[in-house]
């Protein structure tokens, strides 16, 4: 199974943006899915969490701003992001935890936040 993110582009601070994260194969049997970010000169972080189940968990600095769904239907995740921030532009990235153990990652898609 391979993941692709995509919805990431330029917005002025305030502004909103939906990523999508696309797999090729059924996401139902995953256990886990989230996104992270990496901006420059930073490390990768985790960014939002949700579960086989619905559970949700999120970074303390996106909660109240961002949402991450699932559609197991159409093999997707989202991350809507609200009242998007300049300290938000990074790289996104999804990735999934399988049965196995074994964790996947899509190629990431540029965020970026004016100001």
């Amino acid at each position: 199974v391979q993941l692709q993110a995509s919805g990431g582009g330029l917005v002025q601070a305030g502004g909103s943006l939906r990523l999508s994260c696309a797999a090729s194969g059924s996401i139902f049997s995953f256990n886990r899915m989230g996104w992270y970010r990496q901006a420059p000169e930073n490390l990768r972080e985790w960014v939002a969490r949700i579960t086989r189940g619905g559970s949700t968990n999120y970074k303390d600095s996106v909660k109240g701003r961002f949402t991450i769904s699932r559609d197991n239907a159409k093999n997707t995740v989202y991350l809507q992001m609200n009242s998007l921030k300049p300290e938000d532009t990074a790289v996104y990235y999804c990735s999934a935890l399988l049965p196995s153990g074994a964790s996947i990652w899509g190629q990431g898609t540029l965020v970026t936040v004016s100001s």
